[in-house]
């Protein structure tokens, strides 16, 4: 079977190109685009003629250790998104709690329903009644979320909402980021987004006003989206070659290594509050690293004030890193003078392609647009519904359930690791049809909702089951679309085309929360909806093609891709 070749004209002169610089990152959370910053054309050793890459190399010890540092953001950000599961378990009625009928006067007056969440009020005369109950009686020994506010007569629909707030900062916080990285540089964004962090993570968990705390987490939210927005954009700066396309994979692997940690913190906690001034300890830890944090170079020579002052900004970095990198001998003597015409030439950078332009880069420009947008879409709602639902399988099993789905999310983007480097040519169609596989088996959970003669942790054993299979699927193939969804365009149209995706997959996104509460008609009917997005969405990714010719122009593809592509980061 012929593979399609799609044109690639990022090399024709006369075509504009896309800047370099962050600001081409797309505008949201922690799913944000990171263009490459390099922009250069290829020898025939496929060695980049940028000064900045000849001498840091495409990764080293000095890379290495900016990239950990970076990769740190992704836990507490991943702590504050998934803590919902925690700080606000299922609490049950009779058992855990009942009704305080005081404010309605003698009890002989009063009749509770089953749910302790109406009282029907006797009046005398045969007059009655039915009041909503205002005030409960606990008798749980974790203070949680839910008993702090009394929200035990809508649990879910007020989690729905508290998470719906988490995501829409998210969304916000990458658009703070990206126009912020205009005027003020990557590591003062990543920075700012610790501090404020530490701030609005300490007031959620202090308020006494459920609005208030809505409103925090929202903050808090966007406080890690400039981190991780900031923070990508650094390492895609300061790596290249098949090390920066491996780091864009791996990055979501310290999310899912966050929330396999995040049970270890709340075990011990008796109140909400616990767990909240817990996961806001890691960042106290980040902030003691700061002074290893470099900063873009490139956003330093393009978006700087003073071009003097970037270049030696640069210079000094350079300097380090090389001598860190044992790379010393790559310095050259006029580095000053080649770091001023770079600049130069990275102010002078034309503007990106046009949205509009995007449906015409190819022959299958459609398809690849309306395929994409979709992919991405589902995958997202699908990667944070099937998380948050979780809290279906009974609050017995939240911690190693937890702990579950965070090992498979690695899995999922270990597969897509290699998926990509040892099957490039076909990885779209692998990662779809895993994830139509994974989708499918996750929608016969319905076969065991009624199964009786199994004993309740048997079935609760089987939903995780149901769970954790297109979890893994959609971990893989997220993580494909957000590093590699710009290839088969030229460089000019990898940035827009990468804004759209993203952004309408982070619009979408706010329906996931609420999809969780079509457990309270039947926990099968959420498990499944979950799944049937995720099968749709490998459907969509089996649509996807990567541009081949023959072995050689195959590698001189993807050594572009690692120097141009437009990369992406997922959650939240």
């Amino acid at each position: 079977m012929m593979t399609e070749i799609y044109p690639v004209h990022g090399d024709n002169p006369k075509l504009r190109r896309s800047s370099p610089h962050p600001d081409a990152l797309a505008q949201i959370s922690y799913i944000h685009g990171g263009q490459d910053t390099e922009g250069r054309e290829q020898t025939n050793q496929g060695e980049p003629d940028d000064i900045i890459a000849q001498i840091l190399g495409k990764f080293g010890i000095w890379q290495l250790r900016s990239v950990l540092i970076i990769f740190l953001c992704k836990i507490p950000a991943a702590w504050f998104m998934a803590c919902i599961i925690f700080t606000a378990p299922d609490i049950y009625p009779n058992e855990e709690f009942c009704c305080d009928t005081s404010a309605y006067g003698a009890m002989d007056n009063c009749s509770v329903s089953e749910d302790q969440c109406s009282v029907l009020v006797s009046y005398g005369d045969g007059n009655y009644a039915v009041r909503q109950c205002q005030q409960f009686h606990y008798a749980q020994s974790f203070h949680s979320l839910i008993m702090e506010f009394d929200l035990v007569c809508l649990c879910d629909i007020f989690v729905a909402w508290s998470q719906y707030w988490h995501l829409f900062g998210m969304f916000v916080g990458g658009v703070v980021a990206t126009r912020l990285m205009r005027v003020v540089s990557p590591r003062r964004v990543y920075i700012s987004g610790i501090w404020a962090l530490l701030c609005c993570g300490v007031a959620t968990g202090l308020v006494n006003d459920f609005s208030l705390h809505c409103s925090f987490r929202c903050l808090s939210a966007v406080s890690c989206s400039l981190m991780m927005t900031a923070g990508q954009t650094i390492f895609t700066d300061i790596t290249s070659g098949k090390y920066r396309q491996g780091v864009m994979l791996l990055y979501e692997t310290f999310w899912s290594l966050g929330i396999i940690v995040l049970p270890a913190i709340a075990v011990g906690a008796h109140s909400w509050r616990q767990i909240y001034i817990g996961i806001t300890s890691l960042p106290f830890i980040i902030v003691l690293l700061l002074p290893w944090l470099p900063d873009s170079p490139r956003w330093q020579l393009q978006r700087s004030v003073s071009l003097d002052a970037a270049v030696e900004h640069v210079m000094n970095l350079l300097h380090y890193a090389a001598s860190i990198n044992d790379r010393n001998s790559k310095i050259p003597h006029d580095l000053e003078i080649q770091l001023q015409h770079l600049g130069e030439k990275l102010r002078a950078q034309p503007p990106p392609a046009r949205w509009l332009e995007l449906w015409h880069s190819h022959k299958r420009a459609k398809l690849h647009m309306l395929a994409t947008h979709m992919a991405l879409a589902t995958f997202l709602i699908g990667h944070m519904g099937l998380l948050l639902n979780i809290r279906s399988f009974g609050r017995d099993y939240l911690s190693p359930n937890t702990m579950v789905v965070g090992v498979f999310e690695i899995l999922g983007c270990i597969l897509a690791m290699y998926l990509t480097f040892k099957h490039n040519a076909h990885k779209w169609q692998c990662a779809g049809g895993f994830c139509i596989v994974g989708g499918c088996v996750g929608c016969f959970c319905w076969f065991f909702t009624h199964v009786e003669r199994y004993p309740k942790s048997m079935r609760l054993l089987y939903g995780c089951f149901f769970a954790v299979l297109p979890k893994a699927g959609i971990s893989c193939a997220q993580a494909m679309i957000l590093t590699c969804m710009g290839e088969s365009l030229p460089p000019e149209k990898r940035a827009p085309f990468a804004f759209s995706v993203v952004t309408w997959a982070r619009v979408w996104l706010l329906s996931a929360s609420f999809l969780t509460v079509l457990k309270e008609l039947n926990i099968a009917l959420s498990l499944s909806t979950f799944c049937v997005l995720v099968i749709l969405g490998g459907v969509c990714t089996c649509c996807l093609r990567t541009p081949v010719n023959n072995e050689q122009e195959a590698d001189r593809q993807q050594e572009e891709q690692y120097n141009d592509a437009v990369s992406f980061n997922t959650h939240l």
